[in-house]
Order: C-alpha cells, then sequence, then structure tokens
C-alpha cells in the first residue's frame, strides 16, 4: 500500500498535496473502480476532521439556515445510492502536452476517472428543508481543505446551478462502494455532483451556499476554465468548465503490448458527461478508413460509464487500433491533440489509440 490506503501502483504526480490516477490495468478490472485504486486529486493537504464535531452549515439566499450534524443527515433525510463516475477535468492532459509543454500542470494519463457507488443523501433534500430564495441560481460549496495554490490561500469550492443541485442524482455522500468515505476521498462528507468535472464534487464538505451567481473562488473563477489557445489566465477568463466531455479510452491491450497473432479482445470504457449518454463505441484498425461497432458491455446508470468489448483479427505485424465513442447527441469525438490544445491542458477528448505488435505463435 501507498499512501493514504492506495494501492502501490498508482501513478503518483504528487506527494503533497496527494494527486494520483488509476493505472489502466486497475480500471480494467471490472465495471466498478477500487476504492484503493481511485485516482486521487487535490489541491491541499488532507484535513484532519473529527466527525463527532463536524457540522454541515447551509445559508445565503434560504429562508431558513441549517446546522446539520452527520447524524442528523443520516437520521431525518431518505438515503440513496448512485453509481456514477468522476473525471478530472485534467484527465488525458498528458496528450496536450505531448503538443505542445503546458508548465505548472501535472501530466494525468487516462486514469484521472473512476466509476464507484456513492451513499448519503439528496443534496435537493436538505436545500427543500433550507428554502431556496427567488434569487438563489446557484449552489456553492466550501470544503475544508486549505489550498496554498491561491494567493491569498483559501478553501477549496465550486458551485453548480441550482437546477441541477435540485436533481436526485446530485447527492451529499458518506459512503463509497458500500464502505465509509475514506479520508483521502472527503470524509465525513462530499459532494458528488454526477456528468461535472471532479471539481465540483467538493470534498470535506463543511458549507453550502445559495448564491445569486456563481462561486467567485480560484478554484472556479481562475482555475477551471478552458481559455483559447493564446489565452492568459485570470479572473472570469475563458469559459468555465462544468459538463464532461464525451470520452473514451483502451484498457487493453495496452500502448506498446506484443500480443499473440489472430483473434484479440480489445477492451476498454466510454463516458458522456451532463445529459447525454453513450450511444455507441466504435474500432477502426486502418486508421479510421473503416470501423467496426464494439459491444457495449453493463449498463450501471445515466451517470456512469459504459465498458465496451470487441474482439478483432490481427495478422503478424504492428497494429494500430483506434477508437470513438458516440454519444445520444450524435456528437462523437475529435480525431487528434492538436486541434485542442490549450493553456490549461483541459478537454483532452480526442480518439484514443494504442499500437500493439502482433506475433505468430510458434
Amino acid at each position: 500500500m501507498s499512501r493514504y490506503g492506495k494501492r502501490a501502483d498508482l501513478i503518483v504526480h504528487e506527494q503533497e498535496p496527494f494527486n494520483a490516477e488509476t493505472p489502466r490495468a486497475a480500471l480494467a478490472e471490472g465495471p466498478l473502480t477500487a476504492t484503493d485504486a481511485f485516482y486521487v486529486r487535490g489541491h491541499g493537504a488532507v484535513p484532519e476532521i473529527d466527525s463527532a464535531a463536524w457540522r454541515l452549515r447551509v445559508g445565503g439566499l434560504v429562508e431558513r439556515e441549517l446546522d446539520l450534524s452527520l447524524t442528523t443527515l443520516r437520521e431525518a433525510f431518505r438515503e440513496r445510492t448512485e453509481t456514477a463516475t468522476l473525471q478530472c477535468a485534467g484527465n488525458r492532459r498528458a496528450g496536450l502536452i505531448a503538443v505542445r509543454d503546458i508548465p505548472g500542470e501535472a501530466p494525468w494519463g487516462p486514469g484521472a476517472t473512476g466509476t464507484a457507488t456513492w451513499t448519503g443523501v439528496a443534496l435537493a433534500d436538505v436545500l427543500a428543508l433550507a428554502g431556496p430564495l427567488r434569487d438563489a441560481a446557484h449552489v456553492g460549496f466550501e470544503g475544508a481543505d486549505v489550498s496554498r495554490e491561491a494567493d491569498p490561500a483559501e478553501r477549496f469550492g465550486g458551485s453548480i446551478p441550482l437546477e441541477k443541485a435540485c436533481r436526485p442524482e446530485v447527492l451529499l455522500a458518506w459512503a463509497m462502494n458500500g464502505e465509509p468515505l475514506p479520508p483521502v476521498h472527503g470524509a465525513p462528507l462530499r459532494v458528488v455532483v454526477p456528468g461535472y468535472i471532479g471539481a465540483r464534487s467538493v470534498k470535506w464538505l463543511e458549507r453550502i451556499e445559495l448564491r445569486s451567481a456563481p462561486w467567485e473562488g480560484y478554484f472556479q473563477h481562475v482555475v477551471y476554465r478552458l481559455l483559447p489557445e493564446d489565452g492568459t489566465p485570470g479572473p472570469g477568463a475563458g469559459m468555465p468548465l462544468g459538463l464532461v466531455a464525451l470520452n473514451a479510452d483502451v484498457l487493453a491491450p495496452a500502448d506498446g503490448e506484443t500480443v499473440a497473432a489472430g483473434s484479440v479482445e480489445v477492451r476498454g470504457h466510454a463516458f458522456a458527461g451532463g445529459e447525454r449518454h453513450v450511444s455507441r463505441v466504435d474500432v477502426s484498425l486502418d486508421g479510421g478508413a473503416t470501423w467496426s461497432q464494439a459491444e457495449l458491455l453493463e449498463d450501471l446508470g445515466r451517470w456512469a460509464w459504459r465498458q465496451w468489448r470487441i474482439t478483432v483479427d490481427l495478422a503478424p505485424g504492428e497494429h494500430e487500433i483506434l477508437v470513438r465513442a458516440w454519444d445520444s447527441s450524435a456528437a462523437t469525438q475529435p480525431e487528434d491533440e492538436a486541434a485542442l490544445w490549450n493553456p490549461g491542458g483541459y478537454v483532452k477528448n480526442a480518439r484514443p489509440r494504442v499500437r500493439v505488435r502482433a506475433i505468430a505463435s510458434a
């Protein structure tokens, strides 16, 4: 085990704050990502919180302010469980760094994503008790973690539209994969916002604020924003990141792997954020001239990825396996990375490709 009960094979980008991604082999183990293999994206040290003394405060544009203990949350609201994929906005950034360097940003590969079952209460139920006022249009979240990336240092926070916050899938979660939420994943309570970038699923939640405007903190107003190619980071620059773009990856065979010629099973996953879902996955062995449709595997629900598989026939020699996913709006993935480059290295969702060598059996 590495830090925080994580597997030793996680790809660690930073020790403090701890940032680590899941290796493809762990993502390939099953439709759900094991908790000890789930990626971690942090902007500050993991805070030490006494669950017994912890309180969730709800305020801002509400009829009544709330001060809730974990016990009250468990006893006063109906428990809900949702299977949802979380994905970091910087997932697959390494592909953009290969186009042009992005100084100061971690070279995340394709493992800043994972799917788990999350258990807690619906945020909508808590908001209903507080009673949003007419001018409330956004719901802000503030965690206990303090980040020194901001100057001056500030707690991590972000917001989502009130309309999304009132949807039943948005949870205040205290459990992950049927076990108590680990400290590194936000215990005692975190937000889970399915379909949105992971930065909106604020960990170590301590405060909810109903607002008339989006969160103005550093991590929403400055950092997690898509800038034009020649853009300069700054408050309000570019466009805020929210919904996860359609994305996919190949989990097996691995890039650079040597396989036996003949029938080879290719497996992977695909995910579409927002209100969209994955409708189809295609695989090409000839650079995109022709495509074959893969089989979509178990449907875990509208907020989770779809794993897929296809068996292809590989003659002895070098091969490139190219993949494209389609979502329910009939959108597909961009062809290459170059046109996607941006100063933050976000939204890298070009079609994945792996190169393998097939050898004839003796």
